[in-house]
């Protein structure tokens, strides 16, 4: 396949594309608008499971590199009770299908796969534009602009590549993480860090709950959960670090100071992650020349499943493509159709449908009761 494939996002799911093209002799050119590998914090840690995103990393040749950053330990899990009981934990016996890594060290293995001037960093996106014949031109910040026969869109939930497929905009769904750290935990919040344990923590209640991870190091890394209306966290002020973590802090009156202590002690300035969602059944029909993958194209609030979604649409892609090198319309129809079908598959956990956040059986009774049915 000769025509060069332009890819938009230095995400996970843009890189290995990237990397799957590469290893097929494709040539590609990835555009993304932060300044550098490390402009910013690549978020916390990643279960990366064997039915998807271990499948996107064996395409891409990259197993060996993984298991290099898995952190051994992390897939144990905690039930607690609002009081701080642990009701359950799942110890991480190393069977799991579902190893944890840092994002940022699995983006690194995924850049460090590539050939030095694949990325092109500090090139932001203001607007895409169809010239016809299944060619598209792409404007930058600065300016400049590319033309490209195979434009594809892995700029994620906010993507300026969706608007030539669709008219779809995402929407908030009525929950929101507010995301803070530890650090030193084991010597500075030795109570906190002792209830969330080796692994991940979960304190599940209707209406909120908190969600903490122990990184690698004694780093814990929490998401507390809440359903309320975009307007209610709008009238917090988040620059006032005190402040904001005493109102969020009392959402959770009574519960114990070992958990409530991962907003109240935080390291960090707390930081709001509002959820937003594309429709269930996004689709699109066929324009030539364009696809998107991951976020960009179906879009979710968390569900443990965006990442390796988005790895596994890369991969796939990429497969796709290398396969079929003098048809791209039926390599691009191929993949969205698979795609389509993967992201249409509900969400559940070991075969088990997930209660959501407003459920009322939304508490660690509820989840160990369907924890020991889907064990029988």
């Amino acid at each position: 396949m000769h025509t060069p494939v332009t890819i938009i996002g230095a995400g996970l799911g843009g890189l290995t594309l990237a990397r799957v093209l590469h290893v097929h002799g494709i040539p590609v050119a990835v555009y993304e608008a932060e300044s550098s590998p490390s402009a910013r914090m690549q978020g916390g840690m990643l279960d990366i499971h064997d039915y998807n995103g271990q499948l996107a990393l064996k395409a891409a040749g990259l197993m060996d590199e993984f298991h290099t950053i898995v952190i051994e330990g992390r897939q144990t899990m905690r039930l607690v009770e609002q009081d701080g009981t642990v009701l359950h934990e799942m110890a991480d016996d190393g069977t799991g299908g579902r190893p944890e890594v840092q994002r940022g060290a699995l983006r690194r293995i995924l850049l460090d796969s590539l050939p030095a001037d694949t990325v092109r960093w500090g090139h932001k996106v203001s607007g895409t534009r169809a010239l016809g014949e299944g060619r598209h031109e792409v404007t930058f910040a600065d300016g400049g602009t590319v033309v490209t026969g195979l434009l594809v869109g892995a700029d994620g939930a906010w993507s300026r590549v969706r608007p030539l497929l669709s008219d779809a905009t995402p929407e908030y769904v009525g929950t929101s993480f507010v995301e803070t750290y530890l650090f030193d935990a084991d010597t500075r919040h030795t109570g906190t860090a002792k209830v969330v344990g080796g692994g991940s923590m979960i304190a599940p209640s209707p209406g909120k709950e908190i969600f903490a991870h122990r990184e690698s190091g004694d780093t814990l890394h929490a998401y507390v959960a809440l359903s309320r209306p975009r307007d209610w966290f709008a009238a917090i002020d988040f620059t006032d670090v005190s402040a904001a973590a005493a109102r969020i802090a009392q959402e959770f009156d009574g519960w114990a100071p070992e958990l409530t202590a991962l907003i109240t002690d935080a390291d960090i300035t707390p930081v709001l992650r509002p959820h937003y969602a594309l429709p269930a059944e996004h689709r699109w029909d066929r324009v030539p020349g364009v696809t998107l993958l991951g976020d960009a194209a179906h879009l979710a609030a968390p569900n443990g499943e965006g990442a390796n979604l988005a790895m596994l649409d890369g991969a796939e892609l990429g497969k796709i493509l290398a396969a079929n090198p003098d048809d791209i319309e039926a390599a691009l129809t191929e993949y969205e159709q698979a795609m389509f079908a993967r992201t249409a598959e509900a969400v559940t956990f070991e075969g088990t449908e997930v209660h959501g956040i407003d459920s009322e059986d939304n508490t660690a009774q509820a989840m160990l009761k369907m924890l020991t049915e889907q064990g029988r």
